[in-house]
């Protein structure tokens, strides 16, 4: 077996490619990077191409599995893991992968579709467990939209706990999304705090591209008037908001309710 090179140096060009990434700049707009063998598995899995792998020496089943596709495989000391790992305590694997997000036509492409779409969320975290709850629940697809944090930022791809890799997932604006939908035949929902139908009521059976805003302000008035419907969580009446990876699976669970039961 060939000798692994081993980085001593939190210099060396390849840790600062680490940091680069980390810091969200992507010259080239295709590379992501991933922290911690669960993310690297999964991207594995998925068919995802790891470029560079750097590890802290260990022989586990992922650095083996990087290896064997390809990845240029690189130990480095516990200081250049620091350097160029994201988090505060390095898993001691961390990868560069070329990865993007698809257009946004194709997330509309499997029927029937049940699309989320995240409009100004600005939280990377509560994008990568919406897009986790995307996975877990069956939705088809999930769309970050005007203003909404990168799902391609190493905080989102962590938060997804690998979901990123299993769900379809495009980036564009609010306006596309809207126009792709109505060409297939989707409907437009938007969340709304009060005064829309229950979701208990409303029909998720069909095909349908749901909104969801900001973690503060929510949708704003023209997202809403974009809507064909709008969507309400029923809550207790001292109650006005949730998180909005909890909102998502609340309207995923609803729908996919109804889709297994057949509604009305």
């Amino acid at each position: 077996m060939a000798q692994v090179p081993k980085l001593t140096s939190r210099q060396h060009p390849i840790v600062k490619r680490f940091r680069q990434l980390a810091s969200g700049r992507d010259d080239d707009g295709r590379w992501v990077l991933l922290d911690g063998e669960h993310l690297i598995a999964d991207a594995l899995a998925a068919g995802v191409r790891i470029d560079t792998l750097l590890t802290d020496g260990r022989r586990s089943a992922v650095v083996r599995q990087a290896r064997d596709a390809g990845a240029d495989v690189i130990h480095g000391t516990t200081a250049v893991l620091e350097a160029a790992s994201p988090v505060r305590t390095p898993s001691g694997v961390v990868a560069i992968a070329e990865w993007r997000p698809a257009p946004i036509e194709s997330v509309f492409t499997r029927m029937p579709a049940l699309v989320i779409g995240l409009v100004g969320v600005q939280d990377p975290g509560n994008v990568g467990s919406v897009i986790r709850a995307t996975h877990a629940l069956g939705a088809t697809g999930v769309l970050a939209l005007d203003g909404t944090a990168n799902p391609t930022g190493w905080k989102a791809l962590r938060g997804s706990t690998g979901s990123v890799f299993h769900v379809p997932l495009g980036r564009g604006s609010l306006t596309e999304a809207c126009a792709e939908a109505r060409a297939g035949g989707v409907r437009v929902a938007a969340t709304v705090s009060a005064g829309g139908e229950s979701i208990e009521q409303a029909d998720l059976a069909g095909p349908i591209l749901v909104l969801l805003g900001n973690e503060g302000a929510g949708l704003s008035s023209d997202a809403v008037e974009r809507a064909d419907v709008r969507l309400t969580i029923p809550m207790r009446p001292d109650a006005n908001s949730l998180n909005v990876a909890i909102a998502a699976a609340l309207v995923l669970f609803e729908a996919r309710r109804q889709r297994r039961s057949g509604y009305r």
